[in-house]
């Protein structure tokens, strides 16, 4: 008989991902992370915690693990898809080649691990899932000049609504996180000038999500998460 719940988080190797890996080992749920290079965690972490490196592009890969995983550890709880990528470029300069790019980043590394963990969470009529989206991909004026990245994640919002719609009376919960700059290293270094405590740091949004997956917010039904902090 399983003692822990099981959350899957892709993306695991990032600055979210990881943040998140360590708030629900934290929370005590066994943690299974899917990662394209290894991560870093600490040892002392280890023990609740395994990964799988893969190409989230690839479905049938992204099919069989999830099966693979369901075999092993018996479900998937919570589902936090955090794995993504950005990039700039207004109407007048994104080839349907660059949208094609960010759909394969945003929409199918969601989808390929989406599809078959609702699957199961159908079967076992429980399950909470979070995907990453972004304010440019929920609010069309935010998404000014980043036209590839704002499409592609725009369509996370209505694949949520479709599982919602599947998932009607059951006790499965679809929502997406939207965030607006998350206060990473790398986003410190492409934009120096900007106030830096007014964007969300990774922690706090780990946080969120662990309480919305909780017993604690078991009667929320809450699509669309929005964390914007003071910008």
């Amino acid at each position: 008989m399983k003692s822990k719940k099981i959350a899957l988080i892709t993306g695991a190797s990032g600055n979210l991902g990881q943040a998140v890996v360590k708030k629900f080992i934290s929370s005590g749920y066994d943690v299974i992370g899917i990662v394209h290079k290894k991560s870093s965690l600490p040892d002392t972490l280890k023990e609740y915690y395994s990964e799988f490196e893969l190409d989230l592009r690839d479905q049938e890969v992204c099919e069989q693990t999830i099966q693979n995983i369901i075999e092993n550890k018996g479900s998937i709880d919570v589902a936090v898809l955090t794995a993504g990528g950005f990039a700039m470029g207004s109407i007048m300069h994104s080839k349907a080649s660059d949208i094609y790019t960010q759909y394969q980043l945003n929409f199918e590394t969601a989808y390929n691990i989406a599809r078959p963990v609702f699957t199961q969470m159908i079967q076992q009529n429980y399950g909470r899932i979070f995907f990453i989206g972004s304010r440019p991909g929920f609010d069309v004026a935010q998404g000014k000049g980043l036209t590839a990245y704002a499409l592609t994640k725009s369509l996370l919002y209505r694949l949520s609504e479709l599982l919602n719609a599947e998932a009607n009376e059951k006790n499965i919960v679809s929502s997406v996180i939207t965030i607006s700059t998350i206060d990473t290293p790398q986003n410190r270094k492409s934009m120096p000038k900007a106030n830096f405590a007014t964007w969300v740091k990774p922690e706090e949004i780990a946080e969120i999500i662990s309480f919305y997956a909780s017993e604690q917010a078991a009667a929320i039904r809450e699509p669309v998460i929005k964390i914007y902090n003071q910008s």
